[in-house]
């Protein structure tokens, strides 16, 4: 048991909290006024539905589509990407499975270690917490390093359902050969010469983190965000989603992720910002919390070797396109982005020149 000046960095579990019943929600979790979800802005332009297939035979059409997403919006919906539907409920069915578990069933992956008094990213739980007055997320998460290997802990994956490891490496898999092929359409948009050179960064030393994620029904959900404004470490992003919620930052106005059968939402991750010297941007986005029901989701992190120092591509740079970012390992920026993220504030910020 942790001392009891510790007890703070300990977050609540909230699929408890909200099992509880209570209207009232703990002050820590209650974003401050200028912080709290209101109704998303009506869209002239809608985020683009991409035909991953279409695009991959040459159809002008779709890959107009994409160059307008990643421009207009950094993220978009990925159709005709070939993975089977049955896999896409297999995945969200152990997902859903592993948060139905009971809670001391689940604790026994947590991200808490050191006696509870220090967090890790892999494992289940919430937020990494870094003052007594940190508001905190209303969701329970639970992170797994899928590739490289070496890297997985063995010891933080569920053996129930005994499926568990073969379908969250067979989804991951899939979602990265559709990753694979995003990045070489996107370094077309950018203008780099060599149409790989995004996909390179996926080599095998490249992270995958899968991020499990739970949110509970809110009585007041008003007064508090599922996962707060951020933009990711990652070169790539796919989440699989099949409930509202997701909103997407554009202009200073919010804007809701439609949910589309069968879609998966792709958005561009920090890294591209960066290599493209901002030529596209990684999007800012969150998740409001609702009172009716829970909402789960799947996130697949696709990230470059932590060795790997990431910088705008010398092409990419000239007197009249001065350099806009700075050089970064990114080992050092994703340990940066989980405080940024405690602290509410965005990682790359601190890159920028």
């Amino acid at each position: 048991m942790a001392d009891d000046e510790q007890q703070w960095k300990i977050p609540p579990n909230v699929q408890e909290l909200a099992a509880a019943g209570r209207d009232e929600l703990p002050s820590r979790y209650v974003v401050c006024d200028h912080d709290r979800p209101t109704s998303a802005v009506a869209s002239d332009d809608p985020i683009p539905v991409v035909d991953l297939s279409r695009l991959s035979s040459g159809a002008a059409d779709e890959a107009a589509k994409l160059r307008s997403a990643l421009q207009n919006w950094g993220l978009f919906l990925a159709v005709g990407h070939g993975i089977e539907p049955a896999l896409l409920g297999e995945m969200m069915a152990v997902t859903t499975n592993f948060f139905n578990l009971p809670l001391e069933e689940k604790q026994k992956y947590t991200n808490l270690v050191g006696g509870k008094k220090e967090h890790q990213l892999q494992g289940y739980g919430g937020d990494m917490i870094l003052s007594e007055s940190q508001v905190l997320d209303w969701s329970d998460r639970f992170y797994l390093i899928v590739e490289p290997e070496p890297r997985r802990l063995y010891d933080l994956w569920p053996t129930q359902p005994p499926s568990f490891r073969d379908i969250l490496h067979r989804y991951s898999t899939r979602c990265r050969e559709l990753a694979e092929g995003v990045l070489r359409e996107v370094a077309k948009v950018v203008g780099l010469r060599e149409e790989g050179c995004l996909v390179d960064m996926l080599d095998e030393n490249a992270v995958t983190y899968v991020r499990l994620n739970l949110y509970p029904r809110c009585p007041r959900p008003e007064e508090v965000l599922g996962f707060r404004p951020h933009s990711d470490a990652s070169v790539l992003t796919v989440v699989l989603n099949k409930a509202a919620g997701l909103q997407v930052l554009r202009d200073g106005e919010w804007y809701d992720v439609p949910v589309v059968p069968g879609a998966l939402v792709v958005n561009l991750g920090d890294t591209v910002e960066v290599v493209s010297n901002g030529l596209l941007k990684s999007p800012v986005h969150k998740v409001v919390a609702n009172s009716e029901s829970k909402r789960v989701s799947v996130a697949a992190f696709y990230t470059a070797d932590p060795e790997r120092e990431v910088e705008p591509a010398p092409e990419l740079v000239s007197e009249e396109k001065p350099r806009r970012y700075g050089k970064m390992k990114n080992s050092d920026y994703i340990r940066k982005l989980h405080e940024s993220l405690a602290r509410r504030e965005r990682a790359i910020d601190r890159v920028k020149i």
